[in-house]
């Protein structure tokens, strides 16, 4: 069973292995990173089509007789100031993952992270007040390297503004975590209550119905 160091302490949390124990499965993990980084788009781009710019009602010169090509619109695409073709219109780029992916994608990742010892454990209520300096100290103390994704559950506040402020050290709460920060992190530290709640997460379908 893996284990993870308690910031701050020399004690060490043992990690579940229905969460931590999993072989990692790179191409599970890379289409669940996909579809998180896709959901996030925006995919608000939008371009005005010929029918969308306004003038070039009239026919610009009489069709023969000039020596100049025809030309039937001003706002043709091919004219400057015209409309654009075929051109990017709102949309969605979500695509879906199944559950049970999901989860197992949610598992190789934590998997990963306690296998090569790039997860610690923190004891939230140790922040009474937010303390910018507390939490530099804890992982100054524990020596790993960055950018560092810190977990926390959502009544955790002064941890969380503790550790927002310091350079590359992303805070999340634990509901908002995925499996593309964790793949993003190169270390993470996680309160106790996020921890057991990305266990839940991260167990499989027979667990997360008993």
């Amino acid at each position: 069973m893996a284990d993870a160091p308690l910031l701050g302490a020399s004690k060490r949390v043992k990690l579940a292995d229905s969460a931590f124990g999993a072989r990692f499965l790179a191409p599970l993990v890379h289409q669940t990173v996909r579809a998180e980084q896709a959901a996030r788009r925006r995919g608000t781009a939008a371009t005005k089509t010929r029918g969308m710019v306004s003038g070039g009602g009239a026919k610009p010169w009489r069709q023969k007789g000039t020596g100049r090509a025809r030309a039937g619109s001003s706002r043709s695409p091919l004219w400057s100031g015209g409309g654009t073709a075929f051109g990017p219109k709102p949309r969605s780029y979500a695509f879906k993952v199944n559950r049970k992916e999901q989860r197992a994608a949610l598992r190789s990742a934590l998997s990963m992270h306690g296998e090569r010892g790039s997860i610690a454990i923190l004891d939230a209520a140790s922040f009474q007040t937010p303390k910018t300096r507390q939490a530099f100290d804890l992982l100054e103390g524990w020596d790993q390297r960055r950018p560092t994704l810190v977990v926390l559950a959502g009544e955790e506040s002064f941890a969380a503004l503790s550790f927002r402020n310091l350079a590359r050290v992303v805070v999340l709460s634990v509901e908002n975590v995925g499996v593309s920060d964790l793949m993003s992190a190169a270390s993470v530290v996680v309160s106790e209550p996020a921890l057991d709640e990305l266990a839940a997460r991260a167990g499989s379908a027979k667990q997360a119905r008993s």
